[in-house]
């Protein structure tokens, strides 16, 4: 068994009794080829609760200061994240970030690129449209809807592919992408509030 799914074992061991997670969707999710997960951001624990839901391994952005810290950067490495300098272009981190889908493999994003305060979905970042248009991978929305409190049952509601062919093809701008992106997450969060 790989770190990663050992230290996923645990995180689920741990989260499910506090938060009694509600998943909903994991049957959207392809079982193979390169995905983009995209949810909205309500909590520091919504990239565990994501990785633990999501029936595939995911790799996340996690902003550079975290790796500073030499025993925590290794431990986030392990863990599938990679850094990114915040506020700018980090051409390192975009390329991490395609390579991961050219690989194959899952990217998980939180388009609002913070938290939201209020718990409202806020505006989402061209990146995220980027992403989606750059590579050939099947885009899923995940709408975690709260509240994260002991005793309160959690959803994580994933939703059906975002149909990108057309919008690849028009060759439409990266942040229309990502308002489509947010639009289905919204969507989400209304029909199973």
């Amino acid at each position: 068994m790989s770190f990663y799914r050992f230290a996923r074992s645990v995180v689920y061991i741990i989260l499910r009794p506090i938060y009694r997670f509600n998943v909903i969707g994991k049957e959207n999710i392809p079982k193979k080829g390169p995905v983009i997960i995209c949810s909205n951001h309500i909590s520091n624990l919504d990239p565990p609760v994501v990785g633990i839901t999501c029936p595939r391994d995911i790799y996340f952005m996690a902003k550079e200061e975290l790796f500073k810290n030499k025993f925590l950067g290794g431990l986030l490495l392990k863990l599938h994240a990679f850094p990114i300098k915040r506020g700018m272009k980090d051409r390192d981190a975009l390329r991490s970030a395609l390579a991961i889908l050219k690989d194959g493999k899952t990217l998980g994003l939180f388009p609002e690129g913070t938290r939201s305060k209020t718990g409202e979905i806020g505006k989402g970042l061209s990146g995220v449209g980027f992403f989606a248009l750059r590579s050939e991978a099947t885009v899923i929305p995940c709408a975690i809807i709260g509240p994260y409190q002991k005793g309160k049952r959690l959803k994580v509601v994933y939703g059906k592919e975002i149909a990108m062919d057309d919008l690849r093809e028009n060759k439409v701008k990266a942040s229309e992408v990502t308002n489509v992106i947010m639009e289905n997450i919204k969507q989400l969060k209304a029909k199973y509030s």
